[in-house]
């Protein structure tokens, strides 16, 4: 069903099927990389308002991380792992991913062990959620990858309001993109996350404080 690309290997398709939603693989971490693809097979498709959330274990961690996801509308995406165990996926735009290799160490050479690969297939409303959850995380100051710069002199906002905000944004745009999924839950096609990201992205180019004042669409 799934499938995965490391540069210089050959492609893996022996997934470990761990139950009907969650499968596996398992990647030497040497020699050293420093991004992987993730796509789905030809002629397969995941079931209807689903999406594969992809994370990953490294060497001597004992917990496996979001890197990102791929679904029917987007069958494959690039991700950076770097030995700071987060990866930052690119399911908005793979050109980012492979972007100066330079900018993220890749795994070390004298890292020892296996790189575990998990993939988890979630309802997309909720896959949507967690990559928002995660950009938030990734947007505090003391992850090293902020993407909202605060205004010289301004006070800082507490992380969990800023991630409530972010949330919020996401949660009024996708809204109207609501519609009834089995049982008459409401889904949320993966696509929309996407294109919320990338409106998302263009305003804090415009307006990088716009979060720390609490602003609406």
């Amino acid at each position: 069903m799934f499938g995965v690309i490391v540069s210089g290997r050959p492609v893996l398709t022996d997934v470990q099927t761990i139950s009907q939603t969650q499968f596996a693989f398992t990647l030497p971490a040497t020699p050293s990389f420093s991004h992987l693809v993730v796509f789905l097979l030809p002629g397969t498709e995941l079931p209807p308002d689903t999406a594969a959330a992809v994370y990953v274990q490294l060497p001597g961690s004992p917990e496996f991380k979001l890197l990102g996801a791929i679904a029917n509308e987007k069958p494959s995406a690039i991700f950076k792992v770097n030995n700071k165990a987060i990866g930052i996926y690119s399911i908005i735009n793979d050109d980012d991913a492979m972007a100066d290799e330079s900018a993220a160490a890749p795994l070390s050479n004298g890292a020892a062990g296996n790189v575990m690969l998990g993939i988890s297939v979630e309802p997309a409303a909720l896959v949507a959620e967690n990559l928002a959850q995660m950009k938030a995380q990734a947007a505090q100051p003391s992850s090293g990858l902020e993407l909202v710069k605060r205004p010289l002199g301004s006070s800082p906002v507490p992380p969990k309001v800023l991630a409530q905000r972010i949330i919020k944004n996401a949660f009024n745009f996708l809204a109207s993109f609501a519609g009834n999924g089995p049982g008459g839950s409401e889904v949320v096609p993966l696509k929309s996350f996407q294109d919320w990201w990338a409106k998302f992205e263009k305003r804090i180019e415009r307006d990088p404080g716009f979060l720390e004042r609490g602003d609406d669409d």
